[in-house]
C-alpha cells in the first residue's frame, strides 16, 4: 500500500482543537486508501507510544524568532515552524507522498533532500487573514508577509487543499491551479432529541484561538438582547478560555462551564449552536460538529463559510437577525427539532455516498503517478 506522512505542528496523541481534529479526521479517511504515518511537532519529550507518530521537539516562542523570521525574509509564523529538527526527520523517513497541515508546515520540507518528491499542502486557514483582523497593528504588518509565504508555498506543492472554497477560489486566482475546497464533513453521531430541551443556547470554542475569543466576545455582547422577556433563557460557554484573560462580566443567564464531562449529552440539553463569529476563513469544526450531532446552528456568514450550500444553513451577519433567529430558537422548541433533524440527515447522506472520503483520496493522491485528482 502507498504510504502518507502527514507533517503536523501538533500531537494528535495529545493535543486537542479544531485543527488537529480535523487532521485527525483527514488521516482516519486517508488510512482507507494509504499507509499513514505522521510527523509532528509536540511538547512531549518521550518518544510517542504510537509506532505510526513520531514526535519532534516544538521549539519555544522567544526573541530569537524575530530574527530567525528576518534572515530569510520569512514572517514570523513561518519562521517559527521552519525547524532544523524536523527537516531532518522528514529527510529520515520514507514516503510516497507528503502531507503538510497548515502552510506554515512546508518550510522544513521545503529545505529538505525530500523535496521534488510528491508533495500536498492542507492550509487549515488562511493565516494572513486571522493575523490582519486580531492582532492589532502588528498583525496588519505582519498579514501581508505571511500572505506572500502562503502564496510561495501553494505554488511550490503539486496540489492545495483548503477547507473553504473562496479560499481555493482565491489560490486559483494567484496561478495555483490545482487548488480545491475539502469537501470535509464528520461522521454522523446519534442524533440528538431535542423535544424535551429548556430554553438554552450554546458557544462552543477553544478562545486561545483570536476568532474564538472575539466571538465570545460577541457573543456576550448580544445576549441580553436575546434573553430579553424570556423567562429561563439561558446561554452556557463550552471551552477553554483565553490564557491571560480576565473573566468579563458575565450578563444574566450566561455560564461558563469551560469543560463538560459528556459533550454529547449536555448538547442534547440546547436548542441550538450560536457563532457570531467575525473572522472567518479554515477551520469550522464546532459547524461540522453541530452538523454531525443535529444540532441547529445560528452563524454568520464568517462562522458557516461553504458548508453553508451542503448544509443548507442561512446566516446572520446583521446584528438584528443574529438575535431574531437565537430568540426564535429559544421561544419555538419545535423549529429546533425540526432544524436539528434536517442537519443531521444531511450530513448522514453525505457520509453515507462517502463524499468526505472521496475527497480527501483524491487530494492526497493527486501528484502520484496515474492520478490525475480533481478540483472542486
Amino acid at each position: 500500500m502507498r504510504r502518507a506522512t502527514f507533517l503536523l505542528s501538533k500531537d494528535p496523541t495529545t493535543e486537542h482543537g479544531g485543527d488537529i481534529a480535523l487532521s485527525r479526521l483527514m488521516m482516519q479517511l486517508a488510512r482507507e486508501a494509504f499507509e499513514v504515518r505522521s510527523l509532528c511537532l509536540s511538547k512531549e519529550s518521550a518518544p510517542s507510544p504510537h509506532p505510526d507518530v513520531t514526535r519532534v521537539a516544538k521549539p519555544g516562542v522567544d526573541t530569537s524568532l524575530l530574527l530567525k523570521s528576518l534572515r530569510p525574509n520569512r514572517s514570523i509564523v513561518h519562521g517559527r515552524y521552519d525547524v532544523d529538527a524536523f527537516r531532518t526527520a522528514i529527510e529520515q523517513s520514507e514516503s510516497d507522498v507528503y502531507v503538510a497541515e497548515h502552510s506554515y508546515m512546508a518550510e522544513p520540507f521545503l529545505r529538505s533532500r525530500k523535496f521534488g518528491s510528491p508533495f500536498v499542502v492542507n492550509t487549515v486557514n488562511t493565516e494572513s487573514q486571522v493575523w490582519k483582523v486580531t492582532r492589532g497593528l502588528a498583525g496588519r504588518i505582519e498579514a501581508p508577509r505571511i500572505l506572500r509565504d502562503e502564496i510561495r508555498v501553494a505554488r511550490a506543492a503539486d496540489a492545495i487543499g483548503t477547507y473553504d472554497a473562496d479560499e481555493a477560489d482565491m489560490y486559483r486566482s494567484k496561478g495555483v491551479h490545482d487548488a480545491r475546497w475539502i469537501d470535509l464533513t464528520l461522521e454522523p453521531a446519534p442524533r440528538l432529541n431535542l423535544t424535551e430541551t429548556a430554553r438554552r443556547l450554546v458557544f462552543m470554542g477553544t478562545r486561545d484561538w483570536p476568532p474564538n475569543q472575539e466571538a465570545f466576545q460577541i457573543a456576550l455582547e448580544y445576549w441580553p438582547r436575546i434573553a430579553s422577556g424570556i423567562e429561563g433563557a439561558e446561554l452556557c460557554i463550552i471551552g477553554a478560555k483565553a490564557s491571560g484573560t480576565t473573566d468579563p462580566v458575565y450578563p444574566a443567564g450566561v455560564r461558563d462551564l469551560g469543560f463538560v464531562d459528556d459533550l454529547q449529552e449536555f448538547l442534547g440539553t440546547c436548542r441550538a449552536l450560536i457563532a457570531p463569529v467575525a473572522t472567518g476563513g479554515g477551520v469550522r469544526v464546532k459547524i461540522l460538529d453541530a452538523a454531525s450531532k443535529g444540532l441547529p446552528v445560528v452563524g454568520t456568514s464568517a462562522a458557516v463559510g461553504s458548508l453553508g450550500t451542503i448544509f443548507e444553513l442561512p446566516t446572520f451577519d446583521h446584528p438584528e437577525q443574529f438575535v431574531a433567529e437565537c430568540r426564535r430558537y429559544l421561544l419555538d422548541r419545535d423549529a429546533a427539532v425540526n432544524a436539528g433533524r434536517r442537519l443531521h440527515d444531511l450530513n448522514l447522506a453525505r457520509w453515507e455516498d462517502r463524499l468526505p472520503h472521496t475527497s480527501v483520496e483524491s487530494l492526497i493522491s493527486a501528484p502520484l503517478p496515474g492520478n490525475l485528482g480533481s478540483t472542486t
